[in-house]
């Protein structure tokens, strides 16, 4: 759960470095707004493949638009 935790930190830090919202994250993954913010609030977690996709993403520089 910790490791989870940790990706889902790194996360928030990504979007509010890339002054992006919730939603704007959620289309960038291929979620939801909904998804997203039960991860920020850490009521739910992503699974495997998620969690591959926001590794990928966090690993980026900056935003590709």
């Amino acid at each position: 759960m910790q490791k989870e935790q940790k990706l889902i930190e790194e996360l928030e830090e990504y979007r509010l470095d890339n002054r992006i919202t919730q939603q704007e994250l959620a289309d960038l993954l291929g979620v939801s707004f909904v998804t997203i913010n039960r991860w920020l609030n850490r009521h739910q977690y992503p699974n495997k493949i998620q969690s591959y996709h926001i590794r990928k993403l966090i690993g980026k520089k900056g935003l590709e638009k």
